[in-house]
């Protein structure tokens, strides 16, 4: 029996929401997008990976942090308002704390040349975090009523917009997501 055929779980109370998330956090060095998918979709069964990709997508076009979007509608999702309130809390209170320390620590030795390669490095973990993840969630595509050769050339044509022309991501989509919306709309039966 293959994981995508295992029957989906839910969390226990919004505490488990709330501890959960927290732990996801401190996990999540560089992005916790990468680790968040394989914590709901894999370890704790909360997420088929095509409902991951559904609610990452629309926290994509939402405004603020996509994780915090995603905390708060899969909170949403299983406990309601206290739920999202939860989930949130749980993204946010614990690494607030660290983050406020490092950056106390960071302001006292940023031009050491240690801690600037130290930074540097980590920039290229953090890339082929998201690339990781990108490729795990890359079969849930199969499922697209697009199919997967529009999603493949959307994608490409994003990746193309944002890290070669430099165009406003706004833009890129507003348009790209308008016109992949009204593709999907029409090819649903």
């Amino acid at each position: 029996m293959q994981q995508e055929d295992l029957p989906l779980a839910r969390p226990a109370s919004p505490t488990d929401l709330f501890l959960s998330f927290t732990a996801l956090a401190l996990q999540g060095f560089g992005g916790v997008i990468a680790v968040a998918q394989r914590v709901l979709c894999e370890e704790k069964r909360w997420l088929a990976r095509q409902d991951f990709l559904e609610l990452l997508a629309a926290s994509q076009v939402l405004p603020g942090p996509n994780i915090c979007n995603l905390a708060l509608m899969i909170g949403d999702r299983f406990h309601g308002w206290r739920g999202a309130f939860a989930a949130l809390a749980g993204m946010m209170s614990v690494p607030l704390m660290i983050v406020l320390v490092l950056t106390e620590f960071y302001s006292m030795h940023a031009l050491n040349p240690v801690v600037a390669g130290a930074l540097r490095g980590m920039g290229g973990v953090s890339a082929g975090l998201i690339a990781g993840t990108a490729l795990r969630l890359a079969p849930a595509l199969k499922k697209s009523p697009m199919g997967i050769g529009a999603c493949v050339l959307v994608a490409a044509t994003c990746f193309v917009a944002v890290a070669i022309l430099r165009w406003p991501l706004v833009w890129i989509l507003l348009v790209l997501g308008t016109l992949s919306c009204l593709f999907a709309l029409k090819r649903t039966p």
